[in-house]
């Protein structure tokens, strides 16, 4: 059985997996802490949107290379930069915390929190909520066993969904509501707002997390070369825009001081511009937001795990390419059980606390392959470029060092379980290592 994937993704599909993937539960509740931690200033937390949001262009555009490299394009995306730039040990450990922790703690933290959030049209048990978890993420895992096309469309609905919703409550909350817009009050800067600028980076830059995952299809993508750079730059770029409007609209709703000391900012800003019983329109528009997200990581992960089983270094079977469906079955089967289990058990809330922080250490390995790719294989086609080579890329870089480092220094024992955690790869290695007969080849 041939282990080929058919290309049936375009340049609006990528783009819309890349907005979907990233829109999750962040805009929601994020801008009251960076309000907060950046001392109400709306000035400065509107920068520290926009330098998040720059800061993610900047490793998008160095993804963009990459992908539209001949040679790491071909399926895996981040975990292919990873190997070919770096060998396939740093490889493996990104795709082992990927399987075990990241990718199905996040399919599974998303379900989670949206039966949470059903509970506003209905009560629910504890056990009730896990059974609805649950058969979301098969639903999902059915979606994307059928076919890649077919899941792309129902991901490209949910997405424009969503979309939708946030710039219509944008628009209703400029219009009715009565706070200070913000945008044109001076805030005075002061040593104390400064002082909670890197946290408060650290937070949106979890926003803004995702936007890499669409590499991973990369495939599936039609005409890879120019359609995974403009996919990843525009999604990216739209996902800014989105983000800057909904927390000037918060502002417009509660002016500066409410926004900051807000618990649920989306929920209130609505029910003081069209009442409390409106609370269920931003429910509503959270879980489609969840699922989307939740959906666009069923979408994208499983193409690593796939990717690790041909070069050798998974469970061989997850290589397999279904007969019928033309799409890496076993691998979405096997990603969503593990979160199905992570959901059931509730231990992803541990696991995503401990290792999350080290993804950021895979993504500067990502674009630093930017330059690795570069020295050893200068004479690669580079269908796309990434401007302004090597400060886009090292920039980057420096950017994961600092949240890494941060964590490190303010949550010593966490980051400590969590390099463990990762580290427990390193016997699995040997082991597939040994199993594949070209292991020697490549590092």
């Amino acid at each position: 059985m041939a282990a080929i994937l058919a290309r049936t993704l375009g340049t609006r599909d990528l783009t819309l997996l890349v907005v979907g993937n990233v829109i999750g539960s962040g805009i929601f509740l994020v801008p009251s802490s960076v309000l907060a931690q950046s001392g109400e200033s709306v000035p400065i937390a509107t920068a520290v949107w926009l330098v998040g949001g720059v800061l993610s262009l900047l490793g998008a555009l160095s993804y963009g290379e990459l992908g539209a490299m001949e040679g790491t394009g071909g399926g895996g995306g981040l975990y292919a930069f990873i190997r070919d730039g770096f060998g396939r040990f740093p490889a493996f450990l990104y795709g082992w915390t990927l399987f075990f922790v990241i990718g199905a703690g996040t399919i599974a933290t998303l379900a989670v929190a949206a039966a949470n959030y059903m509970t506003q049209f209905m009560p629910m048990s504890q056990m009730q909520k896990g059974i609805v978890a649950s058969a979301l993420i098969v639903l999902m895992m059915v979606i994307n066993v059928r076919g890649t096309r077919e899941s792309a469309t129902v991901q490209n609905l949910a997405t424009g969904v969503k979309v939708v919703a946030i710039l219509v409550m944008s628009v209703i909350l400029f219009v009715l509501g009565k706070g200070s817009p913000a945008i044109a009050v001076p805030h005075t800067v002061t040593p104390a707002s400064l002082s909670g600028v890197g946290l408060s980076i650290i937070s949106v830059l979890w926003a803004y997390e995702g936007w890499q995952y669409v590499t991973f299809v990369s495939a599936e993508a039609k005409d890879p070369q120019k359609s995974l750079p403009r996919a990843i730059a525009l999604g990216t770029v739209s996902l800014i825009v989105i983000y800057l409007l909904a927390n000037f609209a918060y502002l417009a709703a509660l002016g500066p001081a409410r926004v900051a000391a807000s618990e649920r900012v989306a929920g209130e800003s609505i029910a003081v511009v069209l009442g409390p019983a409106a609370g269920w329109l931003v429910a509503a528009v959270i879980i489609v937001s969840m699922y989307s997200a939740a959906h666009a990581t069923v979408i994208t992960v499983p193409r690593v795990y796939f990717a690790m089983a041909h070069d050798g270094l998974f469970f061989k079977r997850l290589a397999e390419v279904h007969p019928r469906f033309n799409t890496p079955a076993l691998a979405i089967i096997t990603s969503c059980v593990w979160a199905i289990v992570l959901a059931l058990t509730g231990t992803f809330e541990q696991l995503l606390t401990y290792v999350v922080f080290i993804g950021w250490i895979f993504y500067a390995l990502g674009a630093a392959a930017v330059i690795a790719l570069r020295i050893k294989r200068p004479d690669a086609a580079r269908p796309f470029k990434v401007p302004f080579y090597p400060v886009t890329p090292i920039l980057f870089v420096l950017a994961a060092a600092v949240i890494v480092l941060n964590t490190m220094y303010s949550q010593p024992k966490q980051a400590a379980i969590g390099m463990a955690v990762v580290l427990a790869g390193a016997p699995a290695y040997l082991i597939w290592r040994k199993r594949t007969p070209d292991a020697t080849a490549a590092t």
